[in-house]
């Protein structure tokens, strides 16, 4: 299992965060993937999710905060499940040294992520 976190938008229209992960052997639904990398000490201000999406952090390690205040951090070899594409959003920043390197994997509509909380296993 890998470990996730799945950012999404809430009945309130915040984004909220739950940690879980993605099973072994879970087979998704790709439309696109892209990779991209940015400098080190980089940040983010507010912003939605652009699709619905997995964002797997190759390097770097990122502090992520929602509108009310969760927070969460990102390291390699973590998956994102970003799904907040509507509401208030969330923002981001690196916390080390690294550049953050990642692969943007986009679903198509209606694919499930295969996220499951840390409460399932």
């Amino acid at each position: 299992m890998i470990l996730a976190y799945h950012l999404y938008t809430g009945p309130d229209g915040d984004s909220h965060v739950t940690r879980g992960y993605i099973p072994d052997a879970a087979l998704v639904k790709a439309e696109s993937i892209l990779f991209k990398e940015t400098p080190a000490h980089s940040s983010f201000d507010w912003h939605d999710a652009p699709n619905t999406q997995y964002v797997i952090t190759l390097s770097g390690t990122l502090e992520f905060t929602t509108r009310n205040g969760e927070t969460f951090t990102l390291e390699p070899g973590n998956i994102l499940v970003a799904m907040d594409t509507t509401g208030t959003g969330h923002k981001w920043r690196l916390i080390d040294d690294q550049p953050w390197r990642r692969a943007y994997i986009v679903f198509p509509p209606g694919e499930d992520p295969k996220f499951e909380t840390e409460n399932h296993r």
